[in-house]
């Protein structure tokens, strides 16, 4: 049976599929802040040493499979050929160098990168603290007594210190054109320190699949001049709507796409309470359904600073159900 030739244009329909990522929005490689600039930057720094090897790879092999054709009756034939070591230097050093290189890059940027490490600036910095909750994002001013849902805001060049935590299953802080993803765990606080040089709208997102509603899990992060900020503060004050601790326990009631929601006021301390509220006065963690885990675990990160985390349940605590 003869097989159907193909015209050859037929070869470059594969290419087409490259118009697919036309309206793709690369937000990694538009940073918009100084945290996402040196991130960036180690991401192209890392993509050209490994294409020092990548690219030579495919190029030779190419290269051998043409020059070495059967067709090819000049090239030079050695069966019997086992060893060069002027190749075994090649592919041994420059490797090995590459590994060099992307070590040191990787010391240096993570400890100029770390998430808890403060952001120098003459400014005063915004403190945020973020509850990550099924499925949506609160947000709590604790220095302005205020409080939103799915929606942030902070001055231009002005560092934002964010104080993260859960309610619910493990999420993923992320505002990808800004820096760092940070997890956020219930019973656990960690931090992340960032600052918007242009100002804009910018998503955020959870990075850590939490079930149904993860995809809806999306917030606005706003970076505005300091007028607007201020104009911003006084229109989240403005609202009647209170959060408490019976208002609380409505808001976490597991919900989808939830709109935008100004606190006006907000109770002391519910951050920290929300933090507490899986541990007991003798520093042990308990679980929602009653469960008692063995000592809090410490971790420690580059700046040597300990970091509360929560143990796996262990058994009934007092008082909980059988």
């Amino acid at each position: 049976m003869k097989k159907p030739i193909l015209p050859r244009w037929t070869r470059f329909l594969p290419c087409l599929g490259l118009l697919l990522l036309a309206g793709c929005n690369m937000t990694l490689l538009d940073p918009k802040g100084q945290v996402g600039v040196d991130i960036k930057n180690i991401i192209l720094i890392a993509t050209w040493l490994m294409l020092l090897v990548v690219l030579p790879v495919i190029v030779l092999t190419l290269v051998f499979a043409w020059k070495y054709r059967a067709s090819n009756t000049s090239a030079r034939y050695e069966p019997d050929w086992s060893h060069s070591t002027a190749i075994e230097v090649v592919v041994w050093l420059i490797p090995c160098l590459i590994i060099i290189a992307l070590g040191i890059i990787t010391w240096k940027s993570s400890h100029d990168l770390d998430p808890y490490k403060p952001l120098e600036s003459s400014k005063k910095p915004v403190t945020v603290e973020v509850v990550a909750l099924n499925w949506k994002w609160l947000f709590i001013y604790p220095e302005l007594k205020i409080a939103t849902v799915n929606q942030i805001a902070f001055p231009v060049d002005t560092p934002v210190n964010f104080k993260i935590t859960s309610d619910s299953i493990m999420n993923s802080f992320f505002i990808p054109q800004l820096g760092s993803q940070v997890y956020a765990m219930a019973g656990m606080e960690t931090k992340l320190h960032l600052i918007a040089n242009e100002a804009g709208s910018y998503d955020g997102v959870s990075a850590n699949y939490s079930g149904g509603g993860f995809s809806g899990m999306k917030f606005k992060a706003m970076a505005m001049s300091n007028y607007e900020f201020d104009q911003w503060v006084a229109k989240v004050r403005a609202s009647s709507t209170e959060l408490g601790v019976e208002g609380y326990k409505t808001l976490a009631q597991p919900s989808e796409k939830e709109p935008v929601t100004y606190y006006g006021k907000v109770e002391d301390q519910l951050f920290r309470n929300i933090l507490h509220k899986y541990m007991d006065h003798s520093g042990t963690a308990v679980a929602a359904d009653g469960f008692k885990g063995g000592p809090i675990c410490t971790s420690r990160n580059t700046l040597g600073e300990e970091q509360l985390s929560m143990t796996t349940p262990a058994k009934l605590a007092l008082g909980a159900q059988s």
